[in-house]
């Protein structure tokens, strides 16, 4: 599965854009146009491609956006979230994934996650309360390649304990990133830390990372302490 996801054409496709820039000045201009909720560069549905083979993954997984000017009017905390799309396919995935902004190119104070089917990035979840999260932190507009590393790491399964995997989080604020990665189990210490040594290896992190308990954060806010690092 993991080498469907790496080896794909819009894959192939994607990286020779990043790092060759042939976007053409009108066509940043277009992408500037971004205002009010909106997280991508127009229509984010995949597209279907004739005669394509489609590369099904193990699990379906949502995109969900946290609109920093709809958090502004919500009543309850979380209210604002919305989900993008539900993708279940390698081809799905980078269809979503060329259409959406990276996390460089959203506002600050937004939120975009990537979660399993039907489990809600909340921690008041059935699947997440009783979890945590590991959280690695970026200088403003320097988490795009770790955030896509995290999302091909989640869906290509190649954590050893991939079934604590709920989905990850990319927090832009205005002077720096995150991205956390959430869990199922904290208490399972051996689960946790073998997920939080992987996430390095796979993003070549080298900085000391901390995870905090999800019933930690609710109660005691900035003042949670981290349970284990690594």
């Amino acid at each position: 599965m993991v080498e469907e996801v790496e080896k794909s054409e819009e894959q192939r496709t994607k990286v020779a854009d990043k790092h060759k820039g042939v976007c053409s000045d009108g066509e940043e201009d277009e992408r500037e146009k971004e205002v009010g909720e909106n997280v991508g560069d127009g229509d984010t549905s995949p597209r279907p491609a004739k005669d394509l083979k489609r590369h099904p993954l193990e699990h379906s997984w949502t995109f969900w956006f946290d609109n920093p000017s709809a958090k502004c009017k919500q009543v309850a905390w979380g209210s604002s979230i919305r989900p993008i799309y539900t993708f279940s396919t390698v081809e799905e995935f980078w269809s979503l994934y060329n259409n959406l902004h990276r996390p460089s190119r959203l506002t600050a104070g937004a939120d975009l996650h990537c979660f399993k089917n039907r489990i809600k990035p909340k921690w008041e979840d059935p699947v997440c309360a009783p979890g945590g999260r590991w959280t690695m932190t970026f200088p403003k507009s320097k988490s795009d390649t770790c955030w896509l590393y995290t999302l091909l790491a989640m869906i290509g399964e190649q954590f050893d304990f991939g079934d604590e995997i709920c989905g990850a989080v990319v927090n832009v604020r205005s002077r720096q990133e995150k991205i956390a990665l959430w869990t199922k189990t904290a208490a399972n210490e051996a689960s946790q830390m073998s997920i939080g040594k992987q996430w390095k290896e796979f993003l070549d992190y080298n900085d000391v990372i901390g995870f905090i308990f999800h019933e930690d954060a609710k109660k005691l806010d900035r003042g949670a302490k981290n349970k284990y690092s690594t």
